[in-house]
């Protein structure tokens, strides 16, 4: 049954006074529009990518590939749009040339080198606001100091500083990253990275270490979406003369919180950081391994006796199929639409 016309008075007076679009039906909201991560598997994991106009973050343990996601993702959207720039807060050092191994143009990524929390915040609030940036990252959270920390002497105690600046900056947030539902505008992708610590006092299951992200419980309703990224394997190559290589690792990464797609979900990613013999270069994923394993999972690629089918195609053998994946970039986007279309049924 549609609204009553008295409902729609007191919307179209709302409207009136806070500006068109301050109320509508909810039937005529548009989908959440969203960003690729660089990974069909992890685009999976989301829902179709990362919401758009929302903050979340990735949080693990040191040396899991987080900054990695992030740069894969600045990458990947710079590769579908010309146009996509990023505003960096580096509270830790901004590494031009991993960055650009990694596939991004530092041309297109304005850096904010501090750690000053009041200032990181302010910058990020004016960034968002600004709709000159489609991307803003903060990498990372636990190397911010708040002012009121910075001050002191480092034999004076501070409790929760950065918690209460970390929550105040989430209720100022909303404004700046809000879109308009009725007009057409730029969205805004928002990544905060973050780190687990060792939670004193706290409870696990059985041989299990408890732990917290630093920044206090407010920003966790706060985020839209939390990742967790972990290191779960090496990859070793043998060599010709011998003995092996660590060419990589495989990045895990788990849905601790999503408001737009399952929770508790996996993604698997192998990420290369030094060339493999494989034909994987350094700085990239095993795109071709994805790309089979969502078309089984998703019965978009089927197998009939050793040939592997496929778009009106087929492969004798998964080392034919592999190398297809691995060099026909058009290939890799048919199957990504396909895969997303299934994900997503008409999303846009």
């Amino acid at each position: 049954m549609p609204l009553s016309d008295e409902a729609r008075v007191v919307m179209a007076q709302i409207n009136k006074k806070h500006g068109p679009g301050s109320v509508i039906v909810a039937s005529t909201m548009p989908a959440v529009s969203r960003f690729t991560t660089g990974s069909l598997s992890l685009d999976v994991m989301l829902g179709g990518g990362w919401p758009a106009n929302q903050w979340n973050e990735i949080v693990g343990s040191e040396s899991s590939g987080k900054t990695t996601i992030v740069h894969k993702t600045i990458a990947a959207n710079q590769q579908r749009d010309p146009e996509f720039s990023t505003f960096w807060v580096a509270a830790e050092h901004y590494d031009t040339e991993w960055a650009t191994t990694l596939g991004v143009d530092v041309d297109r990524v304005a850096v904010y080198s501090t750690n000053a929390m009041e200032y990181a915040y302010t910058a990020m609030l004016k960034a968002a606001e600004s709709r000159a940036f489609d991307a803003v990252v903060l990498d990372s959270y636990p190397a911010l100091v708040a002012d009121d920390e910075a001050e002191r002497d480092m034999d004076q105690a501070t409790i929760s500083a950065g918690a209460r600046v970390t929550g105040k900056f989430f209720r100022k947030v909303g404004s700046a990253t809000r879109r308009s539902l009725v007009e057409k505008e730029r969205p805004l992708l928002a990544l905060i990275v973050n780190q687990w610590r060792d939670q004193i006092g706290g409870w696990s299951p059985a041989g299990m270490t408890p732990k917290t992200s630093p920044g206090g419980k407010a920003k966790n309703y706060a985020y839209y979406t939390r990742l967790e990224a972990s290191r779960t394997e090496w990859i070793d190559e043998k060599r010709p003369g011998g003995g092996s290589m660590r060419v990589g690792q495989v990045i895990k990464m788990k849905t601790i919180k999503s408001k737009s797609a399952a929770p508790q979900q996996v993604a698997s990613i192998r990420f290369f950081f030094a060339d493999s013999a494989t034909g994987i270069r350094k700085g990239d994923y095993d795109v071709a391994a994805e790309m089979i394993t969502m078309g089984i999972y998703w019965g978009l690629i089927t197998l009939d006796g050793s040939w592997y089918k496929y778009g009106g195609q087929q492969w004798h053998g998964e080392k034919k199929l592999r190398s297809a994946f691995l060099e026909d970039v058009d290939l890799q986007e048919q199957l990504s639409a396909d895969v997303l279309a299934l994900v997503q049924p008409g999303a846009a």
